[in-house]
């Protein structure tokens, strides 16, 4: 089961359309997301968590691709994973969580977190940091943090279902807030392994990243 949260307005995107709504080579953030997300093995549903008033386009981006539900996401993307879990069958013993302006993640990279979960409560893949990252507080450098011990979270991020939803559930009666799903994971004392990320993977926030991922799809045309 994959959830695919496309629920942001994308402010720093810029337009009127969601972000997931935006098009990248003539279709959709969203559809490229999908499309990845079902070709990846053993994938059964995907849960889509749309902008409020734009649950209709989302269907008809994703209706062609099999076995789907729409839902009216939330105004942070944790409320939006808490209302696409509500569509997800108690029975499922995996859920996957992506974000849809990561659309160019391969179905490589989902089979990969599955395939790592075993043993494990959640997988998420990362990217090593190369640049030098400094702690600042206002205008002050505190401190340089160590490198090696830093990684760059990505999705799709990949957990047994009962500790999903009982961290999701914990992070929302402690008033936590988190920025991916690995976090409420963590916060709740649960095991989560990194694996390696895709650079395929970025997330697209500015236009420049839209810019950058029709250049990639291009090159893959291309051959």
């Amino acid at each position: 089961m994959v959830i695919l949260l496309a629920a942001g307005r994308g402010d720093r995107f810029g337009g009127e359309t969601p972000k997931a709504f935006a098009p990248l080579a003539g279709r959709p953030l969203l559809a490229h997301a999908a499309v990845a997300a079902c070709a990846a093995r053993g994938i059964s549903l995907v849960v889509v968590a749309a902008p409020d008033g734009w649950e209709d386009p989302a269907h008809a981006v994703v209706e062609a691709l099999g076995a789907h539900a729409v839902v009216r996401g939330g105004e942070t993307r944790q409320a939006s994973v808490r209302a696409a879990l509500a569509a997800v069958p108690r029975d499922a013993p995996v859920i996957l969580c992506h974000d849809a302006a990561r659309a160019l993640a391969p179905a490589e990279l989902f089979d990969a977190v599955v395939g790592s979960l075993e043993g494990w409560d959640g997988v998420v893949p990362i990217l090593p940091v190369t640049d030098t990252v400094k702690r600042v507080r206002g205008e002050v450098v505190e401190r340089t943090e160590p490198r090696a011990e830093l990684a760059l979270a990505q999705t799709p991020q990949a957990f047994v279902a009962a500790a999903l939803r009982e961290a999701h559930a914990r992070a929302e009666r402690d008033g936590l807030e988190v920025t991916d799903d690995a976090s409420a994971l963590e916060a709740a004392g649960y095991r989560v392994r990194a694996v390696a990320g895709d650079r395929r993977a970025f997330k697209i926030t500015t236009a420049e990243d839209l810019a950058r991922a029709e250049a990639v799809v291009a090159e893959v045309a291309r051959g």
